[in-house]
């Protein structure tokens, strides 16, 4: 029971975040997280022959959140406002202090402007830290693909900046959107 509330505790948020990308809808991505955890304490007793959880926990995230999309035939608009960004950590000039709210916010719609699977590997790989072929298994899609989809999201986010802000670009990863 200790390591199912552990397991809950940390991998929540990620999973209600990866959901919500795709559901947009906060209520929405908290049931389908409560019940990624209620699939996983149905089938507790074989999750040791599970490979990796990480990817099996989204890869369950993906597919409920999907029937959701299937089931209540609703494309919930997307607002800015929504949008959270996660304190930058880890600065190491005072260069990189010096994002203005108005390069923040374009990187916000840069990213919210990605094609949804664009996005989502943005998300998984730079927001949520997963490896390549991570995002690969979970989303059911070639590491090449994974590859080439995040090189175009950062090209499009990248596009949408100041020329002096470009060599900046590594921050993009620092920010999340919720």
């Amino acid at each position: 029971m200790k390591a199912y509330e552990t397991l809950y505790h940390h991998m929540f948020e990620h999973l209600h975040k990866f959901s919500f990308s795709i559901v947009k809808s906060n209520e929405a991505a908290e049931e389908i997280v409560s019940d990624v955890f209620i699939k996983v304490w149905q089938i507790r007793s074989r999750l040791a022959e599970i490979n990796n959880l990480k990817v099996y926990l989204f890869t369950i995230a993906k597919n409920f959140s999907i029937n959701y999309l299937h089931k209540n035939y609703k494309n919930v608009p997307y607002c800015i406002d929504d949008i959270d960004i996660q304190p930058v950590v880890g600065i190491s000039n005072p260069e990189e202090l010096c994002i203005s709210a108005e390069n923040v916010n374009k990187i916000k719609q840069a990213i919210q402007e990605l094609p949804p699977q664009c996005r989502l590997i943005f998300q998984l790989v730079k927001e949520d830290g997963m490896k390549y072929k991570e995002a690969a298994e979970i989303l059911s899609i070639s590491v090449l693909t994974v590859r080439n989809q995040l090189s175009i999201a950062i090209r499009k986010i990248a596009a949408c900046l100041p020329a002096s802000f470009q060599p900046s670009i590594p921050l993009i990863s620092k920010f999340s959107v919720s």
